[in-house]
């Protein structure tokens, strides 16, 4: 059954479960049920509506939403006209919400009025204005002066007549993700349709998913975790229940209610969901499995989480630039192995550790993972020079990540080659932030670096050097980096130091500075 999905497009995808299920439940959200041939029938309206403004195969639309069922339609909607998502998080500022604006050349974006204490329309307001390729502004859920709605771009497509274009699964693309690195700027990984497609029906195949199953849906659907997910769902002809925000007893309630049978997530939801003081009032029995990701998670949380929620919960890894899933632990996986290591390569994915000549090492040797895969990205947007420094010429992308692989083909992640920091699955780039900060009028110098929390995975500290004679406080620098930046990237704490540990050449060690500010931080 999977197999044959392999190579079919974003709107395939759904025209196969429509086939077979269209009276089926596909979304649960909280305002909204919806059958398979609804979402089928507004997909439709909605790409038809998007063609009369003059959307097109190839263009770039923007949507930034919260787990809502709109954002749910208008990918499959882009899907049939062959437009390219652009989907981003709700929580960036304008400054960041403009970048990727240009950067992609978007012709339309979806957005909310408020959302995580952001006035969007405000925001998206000002940036047309500035971005001359941005023509259409489409509000989701409200109504406003310059803006088109969601509503009525559906009542428009019911009047206008519409066929789905033609897509090159492997060549076209579906969406752009954009994913910073050590170098600051965000980077957009394109991803074609089978890259997503392929991935989403290998993950369901590995989890043994069926038309039975409800997924849960606690991550962000602007995520590519939350992306592929939907789509997994979709493969699967199952039904998705859809959390506008992640809060621990909402989830338990909702597992109850929709008898959940499939729960993903990043660690720190299952740690918050167990350690919730109502939790044993909760009927969790109809949960089966899982996916866990994004972070290290502990060998003592899995074995909660097997014993008190009853889930065979698995562990996986990838990245935006895999769409994202390269491994997964299986079902009869110990907890250790499930706490330890990722598991082993799906079937299709090829994996290799390498040194810093790129040279295959031994077993059990810690190197830089590299891998092909059906998911691996087509290349970044517009950035030939990063896509070369990435991928080479056999189609091997290398990742950055520090990690091993055994006699059995399990890979273990020790550490990262770049300085990413995973708070609570949230990626935060330390250059990008230090950059907000090196503005500042006070600071001499700045590095930002993770350390290890219980519940997150990872907090982030900065460590400040104020210029001579100047007085900066930790309330100062907090208010000044939160307007600039996204709140999760905001550092958890701000340490000033009078000096910093220096390489020969002038650069600051951060790893003798994490090492000695985890001391400090344990210690307290």
């Amino acid at each position: 059954m999977f197999k044959l999905r392999y190579e079919m497009s974003v709107s395939q995808l759904l025209r196969t479960a429509i086939e077979k299920c269209p009276d089926s439940e596909v979304i649960v959200d909280e305002i909204r049920r919806m059958k398979y041939s609804e979402l089928d029938k507004e997909s439709t309206e909605l790409a038809a509506g998007l063609t009369t403004l003059g959307v097109k195969k190839g263009d770039r639309v923007a949507v930034s939403l919260p787990n809502w069922h709109e954002f749910i339609v208008i990918k499959f909607a882009l899907g049939k006209i062959g437009a390219i998502l652009v989907p981003f998080n709700t929580r960036f500022k304008i400054g960041e919400v403009a970048y990727i604006l240009q950067k992609s050349g978007a012709k339309a974006v979806f957005f909310p009025r408020e959302f995580d204490d952001i006035n969007h329309y405000g925001q998206y307001l000002e940036l047309k204005e500035s971005i001359p390729t941005l023509q259409h502004l489409i509000g989701v859920r409200f109504k406003a002066e310059s803006v088109q709605s969601f509503e009525d771009l559906l009542e428009l497509g019911k009047g206008v007549p519409f066929t789905e274009v033609e897509i090159d699964s492997k060549e076209d693309v579906s969406a752009i993700l954009f994913t910073s690195g050590t170098t600051g700027k965000p980077k957009g990984a394109m991803l074609t349709h089978k890259n997503l497609v392929h991935t989403a029906v290998a993950g369901g195949e590995w989890m043994r998913c069926t038309p039975d199953d409800v997924f849960l849906m606690p991550t962000p659907v602007f995520h590519v975790m939350g992306l592929m997910f939907i789509l997994r769902t979709v493969a699967s002809e199952a039904r998705m229940v859809l959390m506008e925000v992640f809060k621990p007893e909402k989830a338990l309630a909702l597992i109850e209610k929709e008898k959940v049978t499939i729960h993903p997530g990043v660690p720190t939801m299952f740690i918050l969901e167990l350690n919730h003081p109502n939790f044993k009032k909760y009927d969790l029995s109809s949960l089966r499995t899982g996916e866990m990701a994004a972070a290290p998670c502990p060998v003592e949380i899995i074995h909660r989480i097997r014993k008190e929620m009853g889930m065979n919960v698995l562990v996986g890894y990838g990245m935006t630039e895999t769409s994202p899933t390269l491994t997964a632990t299986g079902f009869d996986d110990d907890n250790i192995t499930r706490a330890e290591t990722v598991g082993r390569p799906l079937p299709g994915v090829e994996i290799k550790i390498v040194d810093e000549n790129r040279n295959v090492v031994e077993l059990n040797t810690i190197g830089e993972l590299a891998c092909r895969s059906f998911g691996l990205m087509k290349g970044y947007y517009k950035d030939p020079e990063k896509t070369a420094e990435a991928m080479d010429e056999n189609g091997w992308y290398y990742s950055g990540d520090l990690a091993t692989q055994d006699e059995k083909g399990y890979i273990r992640i020790v550490g990262r080659k770049k300085e990413m920091i995973i708070r609570g699955g949230y990626n935060i780039y330390p250059r990008e932030v230090e950059e907000y900060f090196y503005t500042h009028p006070g600071v001499m110098e700045v590095a930002i670096v993770g350390l290890p929390d219980s519940v997150l995975g990872e907090v982030s500290c900065a460590c400040i050097k104020p210029k001579p004679n100047v007085v900066l406080t930790e309330a100062e620098m907090k208010d000044f980096i939160s307007e600039r930046v996204a709140d999760y990237k905001v550092p958890d704490r701000i340490v000033f130091v009078d000096s910093f540990p220096m390489t020969a050449s002038g650069k600051i060690r951060k790893l003798d500075l994490k090492s000695q500010l985890q001391s400090e931080y344990q210690a307290k």
